[in-house]
């Protein structure tokens, strides 16, 4: 519970408005803050799942059009890749989550018997940290042993500043689920346009033009879509997004389309 207003203080710092950030810590109402956790608790997943999803099998599509091959080996190798690419880095991403938590979980662990065990050494560990960060050892000392009235929170300190571990609280499977979902939604943009051609045959002469366009609509929206949980520009953040994508299906229109030079491929 804080006295500070944090939307207020960003938006003080963002404007470099020193007033502004004064009534920002100023407030005479204690609220709860949530940091955004949880709004951005799966946001890595999303975004990174969105974003290998998108590029993949907008790769995927770039280099069959480079190789001048029918458009439903676009198909068949799309959905293909959604599939198995997303339920392989939805494994990946659940075991290493699953990994991450129970190593931190484990030296949680050890602290804590070491606590129980030996508190002086834990104790002196602290403050020859806080020494090194530049305090006294008087003072590094009257830190530490005020911190010591509270055992669960000189844990979690020892924790972070000891050993450098945030504890998480993401649910492995959820991140997992984020993903994958994320990884085969925006991962089917690219597909979308060659779907509608079957319905549609009068578009089939732009597909790969229309597919270019909502892709790049994608992958703008996803970067820009990111800035809501880091706070960084908008713009530049899609635009990042942007040219990495378009790099990638650039890559592989040529390989594409030399492989077929070079082997001469007919499908």
């Amino acid at each position: 519970m804080l006295s500070r207003n944090l939307e207020k203080a960003r938006s003080a710092y963002d404007e470099k408005d020193v007033q502004a950030s004064v009534k920002a810590h100023s407030g005479k109402k204690r609220v709860h803050e949530f940091h955004k956790v949880g709004q951005g608790q799966y946001i890595k997943s999303v975004v990174y799942g969105g974003l290998d999803g998108v590029v993949t099998t907008f790769a995927i599509v770039a280099g069959v059009v480079g190789a001048d091959l029918k458009s439903g080996i676009i198909l068949i190798l799309g959905f293909a890749n959604l599939f198995a690419d997303g339920l392989s880095m939805a494994v990946g991403d659940y075991l290493s989550s699953k990994a991450e938590q129970e190593f931190i979980k484990a030296e949680r662990t050890r602290e804590e018997w070491e606590m129980e065990n030996h508190p002086e050494g834990e104790k002196q560990e602290m403050i020859e940290l806080y020494n090194s960060k530049g305090y006294s050892i008087e003072d590094a000392t009257q830190i530490v042993t005020l911190m010591l009235k509270n055992e669960k929170a000189f844990v979690d300190t020892m924790m972070v500043e000891e050993l450098g571990l945030l504890e998480e609280t993401e649910s492995p499977i959820k991140n997992a689920l984020a993903t994958f979902f994320s990884f085969a939604i925006f991962g089917f943009v690219p597909l979308f346009i060659y779907l509608i051609t079957m319905i549609i045959p009068q578009l089939a002469s732009n597909t790969f033009l229309l597919a270019s366009i909502l892709t790049g609509l994608t992958l703008f929206s996803l970067g820009a879509l990111k800035t809501r949980f880091t706070d960084k520009s908008w713009f530049k953040s899609g635009m990042e997004m942007l040219i990495v994508g378009g790099l990638a299906a650039a890559a592989a229109y040529f390989i594409g389309h030399f492989a077929k030079l070079i082997f001469g491929i007919e499908i």
